[in-house]
C-alpha cells in the first residue's frame, strides 16, 4: 500500500462524516469567563521587538497548586442543590489552577453524537462548579476586589467529553496561548462519542497541556487493545498552532507539564469471579499487577508518563445510587457482567509536577466514581533586570491588560504568588 493510499484509507471516514453532517467534524473555538490578554499572535514583528528591547531578563521558579479531577457523570444532569464542596475539596484545602474533566456529561445516543453540541448542561456543571470554588474564596478576597475568586479561562465540550481550567483571578493577566484541539476516535473512527478533548495554556513562561479522554470500552479480548489505539490515535492526531515564529509546543509530550485524565476504560485481566473477590480482600496489588493500563505504562501505548501509587477501590462500575459493584446485588438481573476496574485515571508527563495527592470521591451521581489528584507545579516567572510597574506584566505590555483586570493583579494577595509545598 502507497503512502497516498494509506492516508486515503484514514481520512475517508472523516470525509464521510463531514458529507453527512455538512459541517466540520470539530470547533477549535472554545469559551470561558474572560477574553485571553493580549497574544503576541496579534502583534507585528515590530511590536514582537520592541516589547523585548530595553530589559535584561531572567527566570525565577514558582511553585502553585493544582487540583485535576476526572469523572464520568454517566449522561445524568446535575441537580440543582448537587453539593460538590467534597469533590473538590473546598472546605479544607485551597489550590490555584483546577482542572477538571468529564465524560459522558451528555446520553451517548445517536441524536447527542451527530448532532449539535448540547452546551445547556455543561453550563450548568460549569455554574455549579464556579458557584463551589468562589463560595469560600469570596469571603477571603482582599476588601472584596475579587483576587482570590476564580474564573475559567478555557473550556470545551466534544459530544459527552468536557474539559475546563479554572484559576485565580489574578493569575489571569499572565495565561496566554490558550488553544484546543479534538480528536475522534469513535464511530468510523472519528466521531466524538470516544476521544479526546486537549487544551493547552502558556503561564508564565511555562506550557501546560490537559488532554480529558474517553477511550473504547468493553471487556472482550482485543477490547484493551483498542483502546491503546485510541491514545495513540490521541497522541498524533492532536494538534496546537505554533504561531509564526513563535515556536510554541504542537503535540502533547512537547509541553512543559502535561496532565492526562479521564475514563480511559482499562481493565483487569482476570477472571471475574476472582476479581470480584479480590476487591473484596482489597488485595489491590495482585489486581494491579493484572491492570491492563499498568502494562502500557511498562511498556505500551503510555511508555514514559507516570501515575501516582493507586491505594483506593476500583472506580467502576456500580449500581445507580449505590456503594454496590454492579452485579453484585441479588435479585436484580444485569444485562451485562461488568467486573469492578480502575477505569477512572490520572497520568502526568514532564518535570516540575509534584503528585501530592491521588484518591477517589465517594459521590453517588453515576455508577463511576470521580478520582483526583493534587500537585505542586514548578512555574518559571520572567523577572526583569530593572523591574517596574509596566515590565512586571508579560512582555511589558500592562497597557494591553484590561483595567479591571490590572486592578485585581496589583491589589491581589502578594502571599499567596509563590506556593511552596515541601
Amino acid at each position: 500500500m502507497t503512502e497516498s493510499q494509506f492516508k486515503g484509507e484514514i481520512m475517508w471516514p472523516r470525509l464521510v462524516a463531514n458529507k453527512l453532517l455538512r459541517r466540520p467534524l470539530f470547533s477549535n473555538s472554545f469559551v470561558g469567563d474572560f477574553p485571553s490578554p493580549s497574544d503576541p499572535l496579534s502583534l507585528s514583528p515590530d511590536e514582537l521587538i520592541s516589547s523585548k528591547i530595553g530589559f535584561a531578563e531572567e527566570k525565577q521558579t514558582h511553585k502553585f497548586r493544582l487540583f485535576a479531577s476526572t469523572w464520568n457523570v454517566g449522561g445524568i444532569p446535575p441537580s440543582d442543590d448537587l453539593n460538590l464542596e467534597d469533590w473538590l475539596d473546598t472546605k479544607n484545602n485551597s489550590y490555584d489552577i483546577y482542572v477538571i474533566g468529564f465524560q459522558e456529561v451528555v446520553p451517548l445516543s445517536a441524536r447527542n453524537i451527530l448532532g449539535s453540541e448540547k452546551s445547556r448542561i455543561s453550563m450548568k456543571w460549569s455554574s455549579l462548579i464556579r458557584k463551589t470554588l468562589n463560595r469560600i474564596s469570596v469571603s477571603k478576597s482582599k476588601e472584596g476586589k475579587g483576587a482570590n475568586t476564580f474564573g475559567c479561562i478555557i473550556s470545551k465540550q466534544m459530544v459527552g467529553i468536557l474539559v475546563s481550567v479554572w484559576l485565580r483571578k489574578w493569575l489571569l493577566p499572565f495565561i496566554h496561548h490558550p488553544s484546543v484541539s479534538c480528536v475522534g476516535c469513535g464511530i468510523m473512527g472519528c466521531l466524538g462519542n470516544k476521544g479526546s478533548v486537549s487544551v493547552r495554556f502558556l503561564l508564565h513562561e511555562t506550557s501546560f497541556c490537559v488532554v480529558c479522554c474517553h477511550l473504547a470500552s468493553g471487556e472482550r479480548q482485543g477490547d484493551g487493545m483498542h483502546r491503546s489505539s485510541n491514545a495513540m490515535e490521541i497522541f498524533s492526531r492532536t494538534i496546537f498552532p505554533s504561531g509564526p515564529a513563535l515556536h510554541l509546543p504542537r503535540k502533547i509530550n512537547d509541553h512543559q507539564r502535561v496532565i492526562l485524565l479521564g475514563d480511559l476504560n482499562y481493565r483487569i485481566s482476570m477472571p471475574e469471579d476472582e476479581t470480584r473477590h479480590l476487591v473484596l480482600q482489597k488485595e489491590w496489588n495482585v489486581l494491579l499487577e493484572n491492570d491492563q493500563l499498568k502494562v502500557e505504562i511498562e511498556d505500551g501505548a503510555f511508555k514514559g508518563w507516570r501515575e501516582g501509587a493507586i491505594n483506593f477501590s476500583p472506580t467502576y462500575k456500580y449500581h445507580s445510587n449505590s456503594d454496590e459493584y454492579y452485579g453484585s446485588l441479588q435479585g436484580i438481573k444485569c444485562k451485562k457482567k461488568r467486573a469492578p476496574a480502575w477505569c477512572d485515571r490520572i497520568l502526568w508527563h514532564g518535570r516540575g509536577l509534584n503528585e501530592t495527592r491521588y484518591d477517589r470521591c465517594e459521590s453517588k451521581h453515576s455508577d463511576h466514581r470521580p478520582v483526583r489528584a493534587t500537585f505542586s507545579v514548578e512555574v518559571d516567572v520572567l523577572i526583569n533586570s530593572n523591574p517596574t510597574h509596566e515590565s512586571f506584566f508579560l512582555s511589558g505590555r500592562s497597557h494591553r491588560i484590561p483595567y479591571e483586570l490590572k486592578d485585581l493583579l496589583l491589589d491581589g494577595d502578594d502571599g499567596d504568588y509563590d506556593r511552596d509545598i515541601n
